[in-house]
């Protein structure tokens, strides 16, 4: 595979503040890539550069081989971009929503109808070609806006917040449905506050805070980042204990967190977890509550950036800012 979107020496000042500090990362073509960061991490302002909704001030962007600064037009009708508020006339039928999407871009009739019914078939909703956006349920509405934004074809989908604010199931059905249309050759660039989303659909994931990347690769190399298992321990004198089992073998690392003593263990936790609480036991100290389990996404979240996603979630908005007119 090669780089479908490549970022080198990206900076990007708001007056004295540098909210992107000279990052470089890359996209391979046909994967599904993740983009993760709290609140004012500068991940929006990434993403707005790469979508041409910011103009680039240091550093180089290439998508899909053409380069941001020289060649803007090009690269907008190399993407597609389902923003995370819904932008959907309701007062149109499913199928007159994709002809009109394809009206202005100036897709051929022929060719035009040839793609709606392309897009009706991977958004399941051929059934649905008549029935006005208003009366759809929350999943195919979204499942709509993703075949609205494949309409002209684009090598990179920018997807935000794809499934927020759905139910469980629709969740599921949305995540089968990106998956179909990345197998369909799309490249997917996602940003999403469910760490389970990125977990289940990425091939890779990057990490940004304070306007760095600092954690990148799959999800399984993310994760094993941590160690094999991981232990969360509260007990009466969690200051004591710290310094108790530090020295262990097989302890990677001891800290204080939120959720009380975090263990990091680079060995089988089943076998290691009795000999911790004996010595715990014996200096007389009171377990209050204990927890042993792999480390997810959540926990590499919260160990790079000291905070959780979800606490973010509510007040960062979306990653994309949606140009005026656009609704």
């Amino acid at each position: 595979m090669s780089a479908i979107i490549e970022v080198k020496g990206l900076e990007h000042r708001y007056g004295d503040f540098t909210a992107v500090k000279g990052i470089d990362f890359s996209v391979e073509e046909g994967e599904i890539f993740s983009f993760l960061g709290p609140n004012g991490a500068g991940k929006s302002t990434t993403i707005n550069i790469l979508v041409t909704l910011l103009p680039i001030q240091t550093g180089t962007v290439k998508l899909a081989g053409c380069d941001l600064r020289t060649d803007k037009k090009s690269i907008r009708k190399s993407i597609g971009i389902v923003f995370q508020e819904e932008v959907l006339d309701k007062d149109l039928t499913v199928e007159e929503t994709l002809d009109f999407h394809g009206r202005i871009y100036a897709l051929p009739k022929d060719e035009r109808k040839e793609r709606i019914e392309e897009m009706l078939e991977l958004a399941e909703l051929r059934d649905k070609r008549g029935e006005f956006v208003k009366n759809l349920s929350g999943g195919m509405k979204r499942r709509l806006e993703i075949a609205r934004g494949l309409m002209t074809r684009p090598k990179i989908l920018f997807l935000d917040e794809p499934t927020i604010g759905l139910d469980p199931q629709t969740r599921l059905r949305i995540w089968d449905y990106i998956k179909k249309v990345n197998e369909e050759g799309t490249t997917i660039f996602l940003t999403t506050h469910y760490m389970d989303e990125a977990d289940t659909l990425s091939d890779r994931i990057n990490i940004m805070d304070h306007g760095e990347i600092i954690a990148s690769g799959t999800p399984y190399e993310l994760k094993n980042s941590l160690g094999q298992d991981m232990i969360y321990l509260d007990t009466a004198d969690n200051g004591r204990v710290e310094a108790l089992i530090s020295g262990v073998e097989g302890v990677n690392s001891v800290k204080q967190t939120s959720r009380g003593l975090e263990l990091r263990l680079n060995t089988d936790g089943t076998s290691l977890l009795p000999h911790i609480i004996e010595r715990i036991n014996a200096e007389g100290i009171e377990i209050q509550r204990v927890n042993m389990k792999k480390p997810t996404l959540d926990d590499v979240f919260v160990h790079y950036t000291g905070r959780e996603l979800r606490d973010d979630s509510t007040k960062n908005g979306s990653a994309f800012m949606r140009p005026r007119g656009r609704r």
